[in-house]
């Protein structure tokens, strides 16, 4: 193998609040030698997700911290470039959980094997990705059936999409809510959901009693905060809360109260479930049939925000906390 330099961002310090440029370096190194068993890959696209904030935090939660001095680690979808291994050949195209960096050595169980038929392959990092299993995870999770009335915060991101426009394959009533009318449209003329609104035009609870004056079944929950609230009170008896995810308290730097009307879990009898994909990976046959077969026949949408170059990584990162992505964030190494 040729000597082969790859660029790559890590992590030199730990940010307190929202995460700033100077917490990351874009660093060169030199990989090793391939070695029996072991595969050299080219990332083409790299995934930016929330969920990352919380691995720059000091201390274990459900996923080890990112170490300082060292590169972040994110799912990407490339090529193998030379193999070592019966299992893959050059040209091969592969996700990983080896993102933000341009090349890396991996083992065989490290990666896997995606088709080319489906172009562009950031696809597997959206849609047919870990992205879109989360929703799909969620709405299995919780239940979800033809009929029921469902509320989803951070609708125009990259889970929330993929959960309305899959809750509307089920035979849902879906509502949205988003943060700016662009993206109100997009859920409305795109994704196919019945309601959508500005959460920055008026309270969430405002808007959704006046969307689901019934009340709504199902909460899928992206952002916590407010929306939670807002959910608590419009929920029905019997309800259920999807807890995905809580992008408005990410870069809280101290833990903020808890919703004021938790105690309508009890009355109203509601049930809760955390939702970490990871948990869900032995289903994944049972998700690429599915959700694959819904997108090869045009029944779901894969949209994405593509921000060019392992330079622009970082500024692709703090732009989802200030709501720059529509969709699916993902980085092209050119």
């Amino acid at each position: 193998m040729t000597k082969i330099t790859s660029s790559e961002i890590r992590l030199v310090s730990r940010p307190k609040g929202m995460p700033v440029a100077v917490n990351f370096t874009l660093a060169m190194t030199e990989l090793e030698p391939l070695q029996d068993q072991q595969v050299l890959v080219r990332n083409l696209f790299m995934s930016v997700d929330p969920y990352m904030r919380g691995r720059m935090n000091e201390g274990e939660s459900y996923i080890p911290p990112f170490e300082i001095g060292k590169p972040l680690e994110g799912g990407a979808v490339g090529e193998v470039v030379e193999s070592r291994s019966k299992e893959f050949k050059p040209g091969d195209a592969v996700t990983s959980n080896l993102g933000w960096r341009e090349y890396f050595v991996a083992s065989p169980k490290e990666l896997y094997s995606v088709s080319r038929d489906i172009q562009p392959l950031s696809v597997y990092l959206g849609a047919l990705g870990m992205t879109g299993m989360t929703a799909w995870a969620g709405l299995n999770s919780g239940e979800v059936k033809a009929g029921d009335v469902i509320f989803i915060s951070g609708a125009a991101g990259a889970v929330g999409n993929m959960a309305g426009q899959l809750a509307k394959l089920r035979g849902c009533r879906v509502i949205g809510s988003t943060g700016s009318m662009a993206k109100v449209m997009f859920l409305r003329a795109e994704c196919g959901f019945d309601i959508a609104f500005d959460y920055k035009t008026a309270p969430v609870l405002e808007q959704l009693n006046l969307e689901a004056p019934d009340g709504i079944d199902v909460y899928f929950d992206n952002v916590g905060g407010e929306a939670l609230e807002a959910a608590l009170s419009v929920l029905r008896i019997h309800g259920r809360i999807i807890a995905c995810g809580g992008i408005s308290r990410y870069n809280d730097k101290k833990p903020q109260p808890g919703p004021s009307n938790l105690f309508n879990v009890t009355a109203k009898r509601l049930t809760m479930k955390g939702l970490i994909v990871t948990d869900w990976m032995d289903r994944r046959s049972e998700f690429e049939k599915e959700v694959g077969g819904y997108f090869r026949s045009g029944k779901l949408k894969s949209k994405e925000t593509v921000v060019e170059g392992i330079d622009q990584a970082v500024n692709a990162f703090i732009g989802l906390f200030d709501g720059k992505n529509l969709g699916k964030m993902v980085v092209k190494l050119t």
